[in-house]
């Protein structure tokens, strides 16, 4: 992949997180809302897949066993979220 490929994924992975985030939010004070709680899940299978695409294309978002590690140990490699250009 090429690199706006990569930033377009991590774009992506942001956009799906934050409204994630929203509706969780939402939830927490509306619990009986079926119509957030089914598009929260949704967003929430959606934004797995995003994070295990990027994982298998760029290496892991995030470290500390939330991710699988290739052979060898790819979180030291770049860029670091204050390297990336946005």
């Amino acid at each position: 992949m090429k690199h706006h490929d990569r930033e377009a994924l991590l774009r992506q992975i942001q956009e799906v997180e934050f409204a994630t985030l929203e509706l969780n939010l939402y939830l927490d004070t509306h619990p009986t809302d079926n119509n957030a709680l089914i598009q929260y899940n949704q967003l929430s299978n959606q934004l797995l897949m995003l994070k295990q695409q990027y994982d298998m294309c760029y290496g892991p978002l995030l470290n500390f066993g939330f991710s699988p590690s290739q052979y060898p140990f790819r979180w030291i490699e770049g860029p670091w979220p204050w390297e990336r250009q946005y």
